[in-house]
C-alpha cells in the first residue's frame, strides 16, 4: 500500500519518488524493488512458497492451519519454519476456520445401571486398543436427519468404527462398535480395551452392555452434563459436524451415506495431528506396526 501510494503520488502530482519515499521513511532501493519487481532467488522462492501454501490450504478446504500446512510443505520438500508459513498465511489472507462447540444432545438412560468412570480425564493412551471413546452426532440433509455413532482408539486417534441410521439408538452404537472390533482383528486383540462414552440411553441399554461383554470390553462412563469427561470424542464429532455440517450440503440422505464413509476414510488416511507427530492415524499406525516389526528382528536375533 506505501509503495501504492508513492508511485500515485508521482503520477497524479509529480511528487518525485525520492521525496514519497523521504516522506514515508522508506528506502529509494525498497520503493525500485517493488516497482520493477524483485529477480533475487529468495524472492522467487518466496513466490512459489505462496502458491504451495494457497494450493495445500485449498486442497484441505480452509481446514488446515499454519502447523498442519507447514508439514505438508516439509513432506514435499521444502526447508521451511511455521512462523513463515504462518506470516505468508496472513499476508495471503487465509486463516483456517473455526469449529463451533458443539451442543449437547445426550438422551440420559433412565435405568438405574451406570459404568464408573474409569478414565478420570486421563485420556491419553500409550498404544492402540487400550483406550476407546464412543458419540454420536447428526448429520442433516434436505430429506431429514442421520445419525452418526462413532467410536475412537485414542492410541492413534483413528475412527475405527462407525454406523449411520435413521435412529440414535442402541442398535447403532452397537453397529459402530462391531465394526471396531472387527477393524481390531476379533476380540482376541481387544482383550483390555476400555469403552469410554457419556451416560446416553444407547450406551446403557442392555443390547450395548451385552455386545461389550462378548467381547471383553469394560465401559466407562462420564459424569452426567460433563462434555469434558469425554472430550477425545466430542473433540472428534465437532470437527464432523463442522465440516460436514457447515462446508457440504447434503440434498438426500443417500448423498450423505456415500460421502460420511469417505470423509472418515480420508481422516484416518490424511489428518495430521499434533500429538502424533504431525501423521495422519494410518501413518502412526503403520510406524507403530514397523517398530514393533523391528524389534521382533532384534529379540530373534
Amino acid at each position: 500500500m506505501v509503495a501504492g501510494f508513492i508511485a500515485a503520488q508521482r503520477a497524479d502530482f509529480q511528487v518525485p519518488h525520492a521525496t514519497g519515499c523521504r516522506a514515508l521513511g522508506v528506502s529509494q532501493a525498497w520503493f525500485y524493488k517493488w516497482q520493477h519487481g524483485d529477480p533475487s532467488p529468495a524472492h522467487a522462492r518466496r513466490e512459489q512458497l505462496k502458491v504451495a501454501i494457497g494450493r495445500l490450504f485449498a486442497a484441505h478446504r480452509g481446514t488446515y492451519g499454519s502447523p498442519r500446512i507447514t508439514a505438508d510443505l516439509r513432506d514435499e520438500g521444502w526447508a521451511v519454519s511455521e512462523n513463515t508459513v504462518a506470516a505468508l498465511m496472513r499476508e495471503l489472507g487465509l486463516a483456517a476456520r473455526r469449529k463451533r462447540r458443539r451442543k449437547q444432545s445426550t438422551r440420559q438412560g433412565r435405568g438405574r445401571w451406570r459404568a464408573p468412570d474409569l478414565i478420570g480425564r486421563k485420556f491419553a493412551a500409550s498404544t492402540v486398543n487400550r483406550k476407546w471413546y464412543g458419540d454420536g452426532t447428526e448429520i442433516p440433509t434436505d430429506q431429514g436427519k442421520l445419525y452418526l455413532d462413532s467410536v475412537l482408539d485414542m492410541g492413534s486417534r483413528r475412527i475405527v468404527g462407525f454406523a449411520l441410521g435413521e435412529h440414535h439408538d442402541a442398535d447403532l452404537a452397537t453397529s459402530a462398535l462391531q465394526m471396531a472390533v472387527a477393524v481390531r482383528g476379533g476380540k482376541e486383540t481387544i482383550a483390555e480395551v476400555i469403552m469410554h462414552t457419556d451416560q446416553g440411553s444407547e450406551y446403557t441399554a442392555r443390547d450395548f452392555r451385552d455386545a461389550c461383554g462378548r467381547c471383553g470390553i469394560t465401559q466407562s462412563m462420564g459424569r452426567v452434563g460433563s462434555a469434558l469427561d469425554n472430550a477425545v470424542i466430542e473433540s472428534w464429532h465437532s470437527t464432523v459436524e463442522f465440516e460436514l455440517r457447515q462446508l457440504e450440503h447434503f440434498t438426500t440422505k443417500a448423498a450423505a451415506r456415500r460421502r460420511v464413509p469417505t470423509w472418515i476414510e480420508e481422516y484416518n488416511h490424511d489428518r495430521r495431528h499434533s500429538a502424533l507427530g504431525m501423521r495422519s492415524p494410518i501413518a502412526f499406525e503403520l510406524a507403530l506396526q514397523a517398530g514393533d516389526q523391528d524389534h521382533e528382528e532384534e529379540s530373534a536375533a
